[in-house]
Protein backbone atom coordinates (compact mmCIF):
# COMPACT_ATOMS: atom_id res chain seq x y z
CA UNK A 1 0.00 0.00 0.00
CA UNK A 2 1.66 3.47 -0.89
CA UNK A 3 0.62 6.55 0.68
CA UNK A 4 -1.46 8.99 -0.54
CA UNK A 5 -0.77 12.67 -0.54
CA UNK A 6 -3.79 13.46 1.76
CA UNK A 7 -2.49 10.36 4.66
CA UNK A 8 0.58 11.53 4.91
CA UNK A 9 -0.39 15.01 5.28
CA UNK A 10 -3.18 14.17 8.06
CA UNK A 11 -2.13 14.83 11.52
CA UNK A 12 -2.82 16.02 14.85
CA UNK A 13 -3.26 19.87 14.53
CA UNK A 14 -5.36 22.30 16.39
CA UNK A 15 -7.98 23.91 13.77
CA UNK A 16 -11.26 23.10 12.56
CA UNK A 17 -12.19 23.46 9.11
CA UNK A 18 -14.89 22.79 6.57
CA UNK A 19 -15.90 19.55 4.73
CA UNK A 20 -18.35 19.48 2.26
CA UNK A 21 -20.25 22.11 3.83
CA UNK A 22 -20.25 20.36 7.93
CA UNK A 23 -17.94 21.46 10.71
CA UNK A 24 -15.48 18.45 11.23
CA UNK A 25 -12.78 18.35 13.72
CA UNK A 26 -10.72 16.05 11.31
CA UNK A 27 -7.43 18.31 10.34
CA UNK A 28 -6.79 18.63 6.14
CA UNK A 29 -3.76 19.86 5.67
CA UNK A 30 -1.88 20.47 2.12
CA UNK A 31 2.31 20.82 1.69
CA UNK A 32 2.76 24.21 2.52
CA UNK A 33 1.16 23.64 6.33
CA UNK A 34 2.66 20.52 6.84
CA UNK A 35 4.41 20.93 10.17
CA UNK A 36 7.23 17.78 10.77
CA UNK A 37 7.78 16.96 14.31
CA UNK A 38 10.86 17.71 16.29
CA UNK A 39 11.47 14.07 17.25
CA UNK A 40 11.34 13.14 13.69
CA UNK A 41 14.08 15.51 12.06
CA UNK A 42 16.22 14.67 14.94
CA UNK A 43 15.82 11.11 13.96
CA UNK A 44 16.19 12.30 10.32
CA UNK A 45 19.06 13.92 10.68
CA UNK A 46 20.16 11.37 12.87
CA UNK A 47 19.76 9.20 10.06
CA UNK A 48 21.06 11.63 7.56
CA UNK A 49 24.37 11.44 9.85
CA UNK A 50 24.75 7.91 9.85
CA UNK A 51 24.51 7.42 6.20
CA UNK A 52 27.10 10.61 5.70
CA UNK A 53 29.88 8.15 7.56
CA UNK A 54 28.95 5.03 6.00
CA UNK A 55 31.66 3.33 3.93
CA UNK A 56 29.79 3.68 0.75
CA UNK A 57 30.06 7.77 1.25
CA UNK A 58 33.52 7.54 2.46
CA UNK A 59 34.94 5.71 -0.13
CA UNK A 60 32.83 8.03 -2.80
CA UNK A 61 34.84 10.85 -0.78
CA UNK A 62 37.98 9.60 -1.31
CA UNK A 63 37.04 8.97 -5.54
CA UNK A 64 36.10 12.22 -5.65
CA UNK A 65 39.08 13.89 -3.82
CA UNK A 66 41.59 11.58 -6.52
CA UNK A 67 39.37 12.90 -9.48
CA UNK A 68 39.69 16.24 -8.93
CA UNK A 69 43.67 15.94 -8.35
CA UNK A 70 43.79 14.33 -11.61
CA UNK A 71 44.63 16.11 -14.79
CA UNK A 72 43.70 13.62 -17.60
CA UNK A 73 40.49 13.29 -15.55
CA UNK A 74 39.48 16.93 -15.29
CA UNK A 75 41.08 17.69 -19.13
CA UNK A 76 39.00 15.15 -20.36
CA UNK A 77 35.84 17.12 -18.21
CA UNK A 78 36.47 20.24 -19.93
CA UNK A 79 37.22 19.18 -23.31
CA UNK A 80 33.43 17.24 -22.56
CA UNK A 81 32.26 20.18 -21.63
CA UNK A 82 33.95 22.05 -24.06
CA UNK A 83 32.14 20.37 -26.92
CA UNK A 84 28.47 20.80 -24.62
CA UNK A 85 28.20 24.50 -25.15
CA UNK A 86 29.93 23.67 -29.25
CA UNK A 87 27.27 21.84 -30.02
CA UNK A 88 24.42 23.85 -27.83
CA UNK A 89 25.07 26.29 -30.45
CA UNK A 90 25.43 24.86 -33.49
CA UNK A 91 21.89 23.65 -32.28
CA UNK A 92 20.90 27.19 -32.60
CA UNK A 93 22.45 27.97 -35.28
CA UNK A 94 20.23 24.90 -36.80
CA UNK A 95 23.60 22.92 -38.18
CA UNK A 96 22.45 19.17 -37.74
CA UNK A 97 25.57 17.75 -39.48
CA UNK A 98 28.00 19.49 -37.20
CA UNK A 99 26.05 18.71 -33.79
CA UNK A 100 26.04 15.17 -34.88
CA UNK A 101 30.10 15.79 -35.67
CA UNK A 102 30.18 17.05 -32.07
CA UNK A 103 28.55 14.45 -30.15
CA UNK A 104 30.55 11.61 -31.75
CA UNK A 105 33.39 13.54 -30.29
CA UNK A 106 31.70 13.86 -26.72
CA UNK A 107 30.70 9.57 -27.00
CA UNK A 108 34.31 9.28 -27.77
CA UNK A 109 36.07 11.52 -24.81
CA UNK A 110 33.27 9.96 -22.36
CA UNK A 111 34.37 6.62 -23.28
CA UNK A 112 38.18 7.72 -22.57
CA UNK A 113 36.77 9.03 -19.21
CA UNK A 114 34.79 5.60 -18.65
CA UNK A 115 38.00 3.66 -19.18
CA UNK A 116 39.98 5.53 -16.21
CA UNK A 117 39.64 3.35 -13.17
CA UNK A 118 38.91 5.80 -10.97
CA UNK A 119 36.50 7.43 -12.80
CA UNK A 120 34.77 3.58 -12.81
CA UNK A 121 34.59 3.07 -9.09
CA UNK A 122 33.59 6.76 -8.58
CA UNK A 123 30.47 6.31 -10.53
CA UNK A 124 30.34 2.41 -8.57
CA UNK A 125 30.03 4.55 -5.61
CA UNK A 126 28.00 7.00 -6.69
CA UNK A 127 25.25 4.21 -7.99
CA UNK A 128 25.93 2.48 -4.35
CA UNK A 129 25.11 5.60 -2.20
CA UNK A 130 21.88 6.14 -4.41
CA UNK A 131 21.11 2.42 -4.05
CA UNK A 132 21.52 3.04 0.30
CA UNK A 133 19.09 5.79 -0.10
CA UNK A 134 16.29 4.41 -2.12
CA UNK A 135 16.99 0.74 0.52
CA UNK A 136 16.61 3.37 3.24
CA UNK A 137 13.43 5.24 1.57
CA UNK A 138 12.00 1.90 0.91
CA UNK A 139 11.93 0.29 4.22
CA UNK A 140 10.25 3.68 6.12
CA UNK A 141 7.87 4.03 3.26
CA UNK A 142 7.34 0.29 3.72
CA UNK A 143 7.05 0.37 7.58
CA UNK A 144 4.95 3.28 7.53
CA UNK A 145 2.28 1.46 4.93
CA UNK A 146 2.31 -1.66 6.91
CA UNK A 147 2.20 0.06 10.21
CA UNK A 148 -1.03 1.96 8.46
CA UNK A 149 -2.83 -1.20 7.47
CA UNK A 150 -2.72 -2.95 11.31
CA UNK A 151 -3.60 0.30 12.11
CA UNK A 152 -6.84 0.30 9.48
CA UNK A 153 -7.47 -3.53 10.68
CA UNK A 154 -8.12 -2.63 13.83
CA UNK A 155 -11.72 -0.87 14.68
CA UNK A 156 -12.18 2.55 14.58
CA UNK A 157 -13.88 5.07 16.83
CA UNK A 158 -16.50 7.10 15.86
CA UNK A 159 -15.98 10.19 13.83
CA UNK A 160 -16.57 13.49 15.18
CA UNK A 161 -18.53 14.22 11.18
CA UNK A 162 -20.30 12.66 9.00
CA UNK A 163 -19.06 11.77 5.40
Amino acid sequence: MTLGIEQAHQHAHDHDHEHEGKHCSIPRFNSTELIVREDIMAKAKELAHLISTSDEVQFYKKAEKQIQQNEQVQELIRLIKKRQKEAVAFEKFQNPKMVEKINNEIEQLQDRLDEIPIVAQFKQAQEDINYLLQLVVSVIRDTVSQKIELDQSEPEPPASCSD
